[in-house]
């Protein structure tokens, strides 16, 4: 008796898992529906703003490689003006 009730639990156990997963599969495709349609929506407003509204993204098109901010360095010569 033990045994068909094992049998049972394992065949509704299985029963369970199958519709875990196809609701796991659903609800990836609707994630990645909505992700591509953010992402097409995203293009268009960056296309129609010339990408200038996201932060300071848009604004460093001028900038040399190296340090910033700091000038010219002095470093501490003895020289002493009088």
């Amino acid at each position: 008796m033990g045994a068909v009730v094992s049998c049972i639990q394992s065949v509704f156990r299985a029963i369970g898992r199958t519709i875990m997963a196809i609701v796991n599969a659903i609800g990836n495709v609707i994630m990645a529906i909505v992700n591509g349609v953010i992402s097409v929506i995203s293009a268009i407003v960056g296309f129609l703003t010339c990408n200038t509204c996201g932060g300071r993204r848009g604004r460093a098109k001028g900038h040399t490689t190296g340090r910033r901010g700091f000038g010219r360095r002095r470093h501490g010569h003895a020289t002493a003006t009088i």
